[in-house]
């Protein structure tokens, strides 16, 4: 039986029919004849067409939306953002239209290299910097000011709400993101304590309006030179220090190299001083939002996405989100190690023959080794918890019989009890939570690098700090990497 046509992409991963379909689009409204369709590794299906006209080779990136609803934007935001990017000189990937079905935004294949955007592939590939890499990072420095200056009313003109008063210039776009996670019911401590926090502590005296990218540091580059802007899809109104928060977030998932000299000269580009108690509190929103979207994907069962990206996701940016919190408070965090494992045979033996098994899948045209790994790493993942999750579990409801006084029956009892304290608990608790909660995310961390980690494994690499004068000790920015 043939599948059922899917318009709206969200039902399949990839299908021989949405390739079809693709090809259709791409030959009626593009000139000329596709020769090759690649399906590219990223959460959303992405695809990197090539075709021929006339004897000249074209290519051009047909990007669709998430499997499942992961931010609080249109599919076509991006697209309209980009155009108000260009038409202000912004250097971005050409837009050549939106594809209706299946619905993804058509725009030139830009050449030029960039960094792993997902924590499992930066693992496997470290991200590093060099110094054609860090010539381009100045440039998108300068690239982001001009941003940050673009007139509020052309962001208008495409939808973007002005925010009135501090609050929703600090987090109009956080509590978008904040309403998707009510409405699905999600339960989960460290998002309820941030979200409070967050609130309690807006900069009353911002008052500045501008675009935010609202995921940063995404270009690419060829030799030492920026080629274009990327990935705006969440680009919003907002607090343009929110946007030098991303920095701190990505990095070192992504290495975006000294961090104190690309701000000083987007400060000197800007023309403007900069102020790090705000860019600290930003911290913890963006990485807040970076959190929403793992939390999201764990429940899903769409076709496609990558399980344990989120899983790792939702430990590791969990984490770092409370370490941005703690350097705010001054409150100084747990240092812990991953005990001895505790062997659990029967589950072991099973998860390795799954895990074989999907190794040995065949490939096809729509079915590449990087999305085979992706299907086997989910029970490669509960190897390492089946051997450490009893030592996680009993730590963490110590700790929550600890808090609470009596002992949470497992772990989703503790939740529920530990969120019903959050909700009432004021600012005096903030330090007992913020060590408990970082804790129990460590531990999660110290599973996922697995026995004999190095200490800048990257799944335990910490938040770079901020707040400790390293400001007033830079150099040059152009001779960071020289």
């Amino acid at each position: 039986m043939a599948e059922a046509h899917d318009p709206t992409n969200r039902g399949a991963s990839e299908s021989a029919d949405q390739l079809e379909r693709i090809t259709r689009w791409a030959e009626s409204n593009l000139g000329g004849k596709v020769t090759r369709i690649e399906r590219q590794r990223r959460w959303r299906p992405v695809w990197r067409v090539s075709m021929e006209n006339k004897g000249e080779a074209r290519e051009y990136l047909f990007k669709a939306d998430r499997v499942w609803a992961a931010h609080p934007y249109p599919h076509v935001h991006e697209m309209h953002l980009l155009n108000v990017l260009a038409a202000h000189d912004i250097p971005v990937p050409p837009q050549r239209g939106f594809c209706e079905d299946p619905p993804a935004i058509v725009m030139d294949w830009v050449r030029g290299g960039r960094d792993p955007g997902l924590v499992m592939e930066a693992v496997e590939s470290a991200s590093t910097m060099t110094p054609d890499r860090w010539s381009a990072s100045l440039q998108y420095m300068e690239q982001l000011a001009a941003m940050h200056k673009i007139p509020v009313p052309a962001l208008e003109a495409i939808g973007c709400t002005r925010p009135e008063g501090p609050t929703e210039l600090a987090l109009q776009h956080y509590e978008r993101f904040h309403a998707m996670y009510e409405e699905q019911g999600i339960v989960d401590p460290p998002m309820e304590f941030a979200t409070r926090w967050l609130r309690r502590n807006v900069p009353e005296h911002r008052n500045r309006i501008s675009l935010v990218t609202g995921d940063c540091g995404q270009f690419l580059s060829e030799g030492p030179n920026l080629t274009c802007v990327i990935d705006v899809e969440i680009g919003h109104l907002g607090d343009h220090l929110h946007d030098l928060a991303c920095f701190r977030g990505r990095h070192p998932v992504e290495n975006m190299g000294d961090l104190p000299a690309l701000f000083k000269h987007y400060e000197k580009a800007l023309g403007e001083p900069l102020d790090l108690g705000v860019i600290a509190y930003h911290t913890v929103a963006f990485l807040g939002v970076g959190y929403f979207g793992p939390l999201f994907a764990l429940a899903r069962t769409d076709a496609g996405g990558d399980w344990v990206e989120a899983a790792v996701q939702c430990a590791f940016i969990g984490r770092r989100m409370l370490e941005a919190l703690a350097e705010v408070e001054g409150i100084e965090l747990d240092e812990l190690t991953l005990p001895d494992p505790r062997p659990s045979p029967l589950e072991e033996m099973a998860l390795a023959k799954l895990a074989a098994d999907l190794h040995r899948l065949p490939l096809s045209e729509t079915f590449a080794s990087w999305q085979r790994g992706i299907l086997a790493s989910v029970p490669e993942y509960l190897l390492n918890q089946a051997r450490y999750r009893r030592w996680a579990e009993d730590a963490d409801l110590d700790d929550l019989e600890a808090l609470l006084g009596e002992r949470p029956a497992d772990l989703v009892d503790a939740d529920n009890k530990l969120v019903a304290f959050i909700r009432s608990a004021g600012p005096e608790h903030d330090a007992a939570l913020t060590r408990l909660m970082h804790r129990r995310l460590l531990r999660q961390c110290l599973i996922i690098a697995g026995p004999g980690a190095p200490e800048d494994h990257l799944a335990l690499m910490k938040v770079e700090p901020l707040l400790d004068g390293r400001m007033d000790r830079v150099g040059d920015p152009a001779l960071a990497f020289a």
